[in-house]
């Protein structure tokens, strides 16, 4: 009988295009994958440390595949597993422990494991010339939306910030194959990609012809392929005139910037080692919403920052209450070893800090709301995704401008776009009418 496998992931959209390289590739190799409740003679717990709350998570999923999975083997794979293997290989009963080096080669490990005993550290630094890994994939199983992860790594070393360590140098996918990927993507029958990294506004800056992310956007529109592209988070100085203006004008091209903010108070700012200020960020938001009025702008901000006193938290609230914002992801601040801020004097109270998030995220409800009344009255190309209810009829999907969209619709019209006139505001998102 064939080996039975899951997969865990959390974390970001560049760890779920990792686990599902994984998924096709063991698949391909005559494994058989299993829902999440079944066990598993393998169980890969692709992991996240981006927060303290992240690690704890992962720590649970794997303790978790352990106790349900006993005569299994399971296996610790992506950040976690490269910069803390030594925390992780006291977890009895974990059979692997394999870092973001080891992705490509995880199909073979993972083979190549299967029946032995004890446990396995496999987990390499990356060196400076570490390429980057190309994982071809050719769908997404049940999603309507594919990934593709065409940059990988970090030099930034923002103060708070683990992820360079756990994802090394900047590299990325050559232009070709990225256009090759979108070809094949398309051809399965995918109307939206979402092209992911870790740092996507460094695309390019380690390939030969130095084709940048601007760059690499002309070589997609130039091929005319039947998709969208939305991007994933982009810095906020990396985001320039140019690229408002491509996104103004090419309808391939989703109305949609995640921005981190981190902070509205350039002392915190200066600590954390973000290379913009408070007011250069207002600008920015406010030319995206002035030359593209329907564009969503999402921002990070992060409450209780090492120094943050009162004064700098209300900066932060009023710079954010003050712009075009659509949404906010609020994080609280928590220390990461191996990180300069976890060290820092002045820590900030955890009930201080839950306060100041809890007021932020509040604040996100209200702008989320404002964004939605903005868009009502209008009509946008939705992306059917799902359904909502078989007994109303009910379909939900996504517009470019990542309005989350419900609309009465007498057939199941899964993976299609739908002109949608948006009517009304319900708890989960917008509702609307389709005009077909």
């Amino acid at each position: 009988m064939a080996t039975s496998f899951k997969i865990v992931t959390l974390g970001c959209k560049v760890n779920q295009y990792e686990s599902a390289f994984l998924i096709e590739s063991l698949i391909n190799a005559g494994w058989r994958q299993v829902s999440k409740d079944d066990e598993a003679d393998v169980t890969v717990v692709n992991t996240c440390i981006v927060t303290q709350r992240a690690s704890c998570q992962s720590r649970q999923a794997i303790r978790k595949a352990i106790r349900e999975n006993p005569s299994g083997m399971t296996a610790a794979v992506g950040c976690y597993a490269q910069v803390f293997p030594e925390e992780l290989s006291g977890i009895e009963g974990l059979g692997i422990i394999a870092g973001n080096t080891e992705k490509a080669q995880l199909p073979a490990i993972l083979r190549n494991s299967l029946g032995s005993c004890g446990s396995c550290l496999i987990s390499k630094d990356f060196r400076k010339e570490t390429p980057f890994d190309f994982l071809p994939i050719k769908g997404f199983m049940d999603r309507t939306r594919a990934f593709l992860k065409i940059q990988d790594g970090c030099e930034s070393f923002c103060t708070y910030c683990i992820v360079p360590f756990a994802r090394g140098p900047l590299r990325s996918l050559d232009s070709a194959n990225v256009i090759r990927m979108l070809q094949s993507l398309s051809d399965k029958g995918y109307k939206e990609v979402v092209l992911t990294g870790i740092h996507l506004g460094r695309y390019g800056i380690d390939l030969d012809k130095g084709v940048g992310l601007k760059g690499l956007l002309r070589e997609i529109g130039r091929e005319g392929l039947p998709l969208r592209i939305r991007l994933s988070s982009l810095e906020p100085n990396e985001i320039d005139q140019e690229l408002i203006g491509m996104m103004a004008s090419e309808e391939w091209l989703c109305r949609h910037f995640h921005i981190p903010l981190q902070s509205g108070d350039d002392r915190i700012l200066k600590k954390m080692n973000r290379h913009y200020t408070a007011r250069e960020f207002a600008g920015l938001v406010e030319r995206i919403h002035k030359n593209i009025p329907m564009a969503a702008i999402g921002v990070d901000t992060m409450a209780g920052f090492p120094g943050e006193d009162q004064r700098a938290y209300q900066n932060t609230f009023s710079l954010i209450n003050d712009l075009p914002v659509s949404y906010l992801h609020v994080f609280p601040f928590s220390p990461r070893e191996g990180t300069a801020a976890a060290g820092f004097p002045d820590q900030v109270d955890q009930q201080v800090i839950k306060k100041r998030t809890g007021e932020l995220r509040d604040l996100g409800k209200r702008k989320r709301e404002a964004f939605y009344r903005s868009c009502l009255g209008k009509e946008f190309q939705v992306l059917v995704e799902g359904r909502v209810s078989e007994r109303e009829n009910m379909v939900r999907g996504l517009s470019d401008n990542y309005l989350q969209v419900a609309f009465p619709s007498s057939r199941f019209i899964k993976n299609s776009m739908v002109t949608v006139r948006m009517e009304g505001i319900s708890e989960d998102g917008i509702i609307g009418k389709s005009l077909v």
